[in-house]
């Protein structure tokens, strides 16, 4: 078990790389909204991810694709309010990036300007290295997402594991080193065998942080409606859920609901 070595009073993208050189892991998790992020950053958690897993938790749609940057702005703009200690990166959604670098960075800036995020995340390699590259150059962070990546599900097929064949696998680490090169200050791994993201890890000097990637890496990320066990749905091997929300929520919903119809709520003690 890793010990923290030193009390970061704010977190920034210089931090994670000092934390990776000093063997220190990096927590993660995702948040949407205000009152859950101002959780999140109290109780100590390193960088939080506004991902554009809102499609799915927020939404309810059935991938990611159908967010908007608009949409990522709202989501942003409220978690941002609402820290104090952790670093927060923005996804760029689907479609605000891919075939323009001039859009990507447009998309980028919107981001920062708009919600005072410290940083954005993009999904791919080499096939958006201009995007990065461009992002970059106008002084906006960037981390990096390999391995499954959800805005290209229908490509895929599946969310399946990824890069076990060995083609796949190669490309991934030549995207890694890449990535790292074009000077992103962290990677995202989602979804690759454990044994290749913790080589990975080790190849490049910036920050590795999994999803379903294995231990080998330098910090882990959920989603953090699933690791709250607020959806009894979603069980993937790599979930650990530590609260089961869904069961206490509902109670406590069906308590109120009890309560109202038969008069009891509120009582004497709880009005004027």
């Amino acid at each position: 078990m890793s010990v923290a070595k030193k009390q970061y009073k704010r977190i920034t993208v210089k931090s994670l790389v000092d934390m990776k050189a000093n063997n220190e892991r990096i927590s993660m998790l995702t948040s949407y909204d205000f009152t859950m992020a101002k959780i999140v950053d109290q109780a100590g958690i390193d960088v939080i991810l506004v991902g554009d897993s809102a499609s799915n938790v927020m939404a309810g749609h059935e991938t990611t694709l159908p967010i908007t940057l608009d949409h990522m702005i709202y989501h942003a703009t409220n978690v941002v309010r609402a820290i104090n200690r952790s670093l927060v990166v923005v996804d760029l959604p689907f479609g605000s990036y891919q075939s323009d670098p001039k859009e990507a960075l447009r998309s980028a800036i919107r981001i920062m300007k708009e919600s005072g995020a410290h940083a954005v995340k993009l999904e791919g390699g080499s096939e958006i290295k201009d995007s990065i590259k461009r992002i970059l150059k106008a002084g906006i962070p960037v981390m990096g997402h390999l391995g499954l990546t959800p805005q290209s599900i229908y490509k895929f097929g599946t969310y399946t594991v990824r890069a076990k064949e060995e083609a796949e696998a190669e490309k991934l680490k030549e995207d890694a080193l890449l990535l790292e090169k074009l000077g992103c200050f962290a990677l995202v791994l989602e979804k690759v065998p454990a044994k290749l993201a913790e080589e990975v890890a080790k190849s490049i000097s910036i920050p590795v942080i999994g999803i379903g990637a294995g231990n080998g890496v330098d910090g882990q990320v959920l989603v953090i409606h699933d690791m709250l066990g607020m959806d009894h749905e979603f069980n993937p091997r790599f979930l650990r859920r530590y609260a089961d929300l869904n069961t206490i929520m509902t109670k406590a919903i069906q308590d109120y609901n009890k309560d109202v119809k038969s008069g009891d709520f509120p009582n004497e003690n709880e009005q004027y």
